[in-house]
């Protein structure tokens, strides 16, 4: 990474980029949040509903080095990256999940977010 950008850590900016734009792509969701002049940062989260232990890491390898790739050029300056693993980002092809980064990223520039989720009960 280049050192401009750095690694979020803190769990506490890991819930406040759940308030930012969120855009879903079929390998992962990006969140975005102005960070306040603390420049670029990513951060990466596979949860175990994923796979085991190995799946998560491999996937969260895939996702820094994609970061590692786009962040410099066209990510949101002044902002917070968050990548959530979905499960087909496994399986997908490296170079559609850079596409997708590079849709999403652009989406996120333009402001242009999907709706949040849902919460509660499925409705009928």
């Amino acid at each position: 990474m280049s050192a401009g950008i750095q690694i979020i850590r803190k769990r506490a900016d890991f819930v406040a980029a759940n308030r930012g734009l969120r855009v879903a792509r079929p390998g992962f969701v990006l969140l975005t949040l102005a960070n306040s002049g603390q420049g670029k940062r990513y951060g990466i989260t596979v949860t175990k509903k994923i796979g085991n232990s190995v799946v998560r890491n491999r996937m969260k390898r895939r996702f820094r080095e994609l970061l590692r790739e786009a962040l410099p050029g066209e990510g949101l300056p002044d902002h917070d990256h968050v990548l959530i693993g979905r499960e087909g980002g496994i399986e997908r092809d490296f170079s559609k999940l850079r596409e997708e980064l590079a849709v999403a990223l652009s989406r996120a520039a333009a402001g242009k977010g999907d709706p949040p989720r849902r919460r509660g009960p499925p409705r009928k």
